[in-house]
């Protein structure tokens, strides 16, 4: 994929390449909405320093009159051009330009886009159908490496649709299924008509069948409108889109439910885009076709798409197969924490307190480790809690809503010493007990470290936990033995009594 840098002298813009100091942004030119993203650089786990959206509706009416939106062109110069000088602002020294659906398919979207760079000294890159898709497509398995379902990306005015296979991307397709452009076949009258012209294109898909029992993953902003709309009307604890997770037969009872809710009621779910009232309905009959025809086991919806996966094409494959979750939790740490990173050191000295761990229960045991010494700096009263949320609410990819819970309950414990605070309730609704109490036991083993090695690392490899029948026990070599105490007596106690067990301090011959 070739580099847009923005170089143009009148406007001011720094030039440079990824790793002079610069960030990378990408502006994304959709059907219904174009938006900036800019991440501080090229790098696995990238996480976004500025991310804004602009409704325009390039393709409102593009159906009818084969033509990009008046309305629409002059709301997106504006927009544009609004991103152009916050990008100067912010020393992005490479851009991305992407354009999709409408500006592809207009009469005059060869000419919107001539004239974009003639104002603003960037280049746009017209992605066809295949390359959207593909694109989208990176951007789920950039946040979710494993998935093994579908990608679909609704836009205002396509449908891309990805075949995911364990984290390889298969078959792939783009239809004419937009909101915006569906739009002029709306209405009662209409009803059986749109029906199966949406029928009719995906039932065109061959291998469509073939997520029957799989997840369907969803991208798009209309899509994430209807999820937003169930966290709000179910009371789900958490508002987080990224792997907000529904079962198939309850997304349908609630799609059908939300084609019959009128714009009033519509308007009235907090969190929903009033801008996205109008076109709700139909991504919401799109989805529910999708559903009725592919019989996917249920719906994973993605925070991340066609912008993430602009991005995370270019890096190397060495960068591309690294953890996501492990990699931001390293970039937060290396800011945040005291000492130089040591998620290892203390991954390996708490292995033996769950023998029993999966490598899901690991990779998150992993990011928490790493993450364990990030609120050092805030007020004693509140690092417990700030860590907590810190992490539950953080835009880190890798974990889904329950992992994230634990990652959070584990934090919580490193730095009071339980999971008692109100906030956790939050995260307890979204573990059974078993989990909740292997998050605690993770916390308490956290602050036991800590607490003796006063965060610095090179510590734990000589001081190792020795659980046993009744027992626990933590071996200090005596190089060390200078470091124990009363607190470290306690903060031993506490882990033990945890796990259910008596603890002792040892000292190694």
């Amino acid at each position: 994929m070739q580099e847009k840098r923005i170089d143009d002298p009148a406007l001011g813009l720094n030039t440079g390449t990824f790793g002079t100091g610069g960030h990378v942004g990408v502006i994304d030119i959709g059907s219904n909405s174009i938006r900036l993203v800019v991440y501080d650089r090229l790098e696995r786990g990238f996480l976004p320093l500025f991310n804004e959206k602009a409704l325009c509706g390039l393709g409102k009416g593009l159906s009818e009159t084969n033509q990009l939106s008046e309305e629409g062109v002059a709301a997106a110069f504006d927009s544009l051009a609004r991103f152009a000088a916050v990008a100067r602002g912010m020393n992005v020294t490479t851009l991305h330009v992407l354009a999709t659906a409408a500006v592809r398919d207009a009469g005059n979207g060869a000419a919107f886009v001539e004239e974009v760079e003639r104002r603003l000294g960037f280049d746009i890159r017209i992605l066809s159908g295949t390359e959207e898709a593909r694109l989208s497509a990176l951007g789920v398995l950039c946040a979710m490496p494993q998935a093994d379902g579908m990608a679909g990306d609704l836009g205002g005015g396509s449908m891309e649709l990805v075949d995911l296979r364990v984290g390889n991307i298969g078959q792939q397709t783009t239809l004419p299924l937009g909101p915006l452009r569906l739009a002029a076949l709306d209405g009662a009258p209409n009803r059986k008509k749109l029906i199966a012209h949406i029928d009719q294109h995906l039932s065109s898909v061959p291998w469509l069948s073939g997520l029957k029992g799989r997840p369907l993953y969803a991208v798009g902003g209309g899509w994430r409108s209807i999820a937003k709309a169930h966290m709000e009307m179910s009371g789900y604890p958490l508002h987080i889109l990224h792997e907000y997770r529904l079962q198939t037969p309850v997304l349908v009872e609630f799609l059908d439910r939300l084609q019959q809710i009128g714009k009033s009621d519509l308007k009235a779910i907090n969190g929903v885009s009033k801008r996205r009232l109008d076109t709700i309905p139909m991504a919401a009959l799109l989805m529910r076709r999708l559903l009725t025809l592919a019989e996917p086991s249920s719906v994973v919806f993605s925070a991340y798409g066609l912008r993430e996966g602009c991005l995370f094409d270019l890096l190397p494959d060495a960068d591309k197969a690294l953890d996501p979750l492990i990699e931001s939790a390293r970039k937060i740490a290396a800011a945040a924490g005291r000492f130089p990173p040591h998620g290892e050191e203390l991954l390996d000295w708490t292995t033996p307190l769950f023998p029993d761990d999966t490598p899901l229960r690991r990779r998150l045991r992993h990011a928490a480790c790493i993450l364990s010494d990030t609120a050092w700096a805030e007020h004693p009263d509140y690092r417990a809690e700030n860590a907590f949320w810190k992490v539950l609410r953080a835009p880190i990819p890798g974990f889904d809503h329950a992992g994230r819970a634990f990652v959070a309950l584990a934090l919580m414990a490193r730095y009071v010493g339980n999971i008692d605070l109100p906030a956790a309730e939050i995260a307890k609704k979204l573990l059974d007990k078993e989990q909740a109490q292997q998050a605690l036991v993770l916390g308490v083993a956290l602050r036991l470290a800590h607490t003796f090695t006063g965060g610095a690392p090179g510590i734990l490899r000589d001081t190792p936990l020795r659980p046993g029948l009744g027992k626990l026990q933590f071996a200090i070599a005596p190089a060390h033995a200078a470091l124990g105490g009363d607190v470290v007596k306690r903060r031993l106690e506490s882990l033990a009594a945890a796990l259910g067990q008596a603890g002792e301090i040892i000292l190694l011959p």
